[in-house]
């Protein structure tokens, strides 16, 4: 009965206290709700915001709101928050180290999300890795590769090494050599490079193709050649020109180099 007659005492001495809980609980769980839908619907409404940052930036507010109604309910109740913020602050930085990798990924994924060095089906290279961008998230880059290989690539990889984006620019030059042998009439090689590149679907007439000699090598004449086309057709281009260029010069009877050794014999 003693022990009845205690809860009841300590109930009639915090029952304010506890309906006050009850409203900050309540009050607490529609306002971090309300906060992240705020902050979720912001990358919602501007299309050059990525939905998936907002989203994590809402989480965290959300918790952030809850863990200072908590904090309050605990005031309210005369415990020092003081000493628990302490321990918190100390729980955070240990763990903050033992998770270091993962927290620099974090970092470096909410670098690429803001920055947009690149974006989702975008061709690019980096980290070593060369392949079709299948999804950014705030950890970890996914490509597919040519032979179909997934590769999962951490942020902090990618963020903090040169990155190479071969579909930024809707046109791209694709650049290649085309080698004749010494004495070959190079008017003659231009102009049948030029029928190459003219009967070509995916050349572009404009900006003009760029075709000039550029190394005088030890048994070959060697031509650059750079034909435009849009990003959707570079590896198209890139290597059906070739062949198509060896085949045009057998038929107009110019000479591909290959390597001769000349021998002088002495008398």
């Amino acid at each position: 009965m003693e022990n009845v007659a205690q809860s009841m005492g300590w109930l009639q001495a915090n029952l304010l206290n506890i309906l006050y809980v009850i409203v900050i609980a309540f009050a607490a769980y529609w306002a971090a709700g309300l906060v992240k839908r705020m902050i979720v619907g912001l990358g919602k409404r501007h299309e050059a915001l990525d939905e998936t940052l907002f989203h994590f930036l809402g989480s965290i507010a959300r918790y952030a709101v809850l863990v200072f109604a908590g904090l309050i309910v605990l005031d309210r109740f005369g415990i020092q928050t003081t000493s628990l913020i302490a321990i918190l602050g100390a729980a955070g930085l240990a763990v903050g180290l033992a998770l270091q990798g993962t927290l620099s990924s974090l970092a470096a994924g909410i670098m690429l999300i803001l920055f947009r060095p690149f974006k989702v089906g975008d061709f690019v290279e980096a980290a070593g890795t060369f392949g079709k961008v299948d999804a950014i998230t705030l950890f970890t880059t996914d490509m597919i590769t040519f032979d179909n290989q997934h590769i999962i690539v951490p942020n902090s990889e990618i963020w903090g090494a040169k990155i190479t984006n071969h579909s930024h620019h809707a046109v791209r030059g694709v650049d290649m050599v085309a080698s004749v042998a010494y004495g070959t009439d190079i008017k003659k090689a231009k102009a049948s490079i030029a029928k190459v590149l003219k009967a070509h679907e995916h050349v572009l007439a404009e900006p003009a193709a760029f075709v000039e000699v550029e190394t005088l090598n030890s048994s070959s004449v060697d031509i650059l050649v750079r034909p435009f086309t849009d990003g959707a057709h570079y590896f198209d281009v890139k290597y059906s020109l070739p062949q198509a260029i060896y085949e045009q010069f057998a038929k107009d009877g110019i000479e591909i180099p290959f390597q001769q050794i000349v021998i002088h014999q002495a008398s």
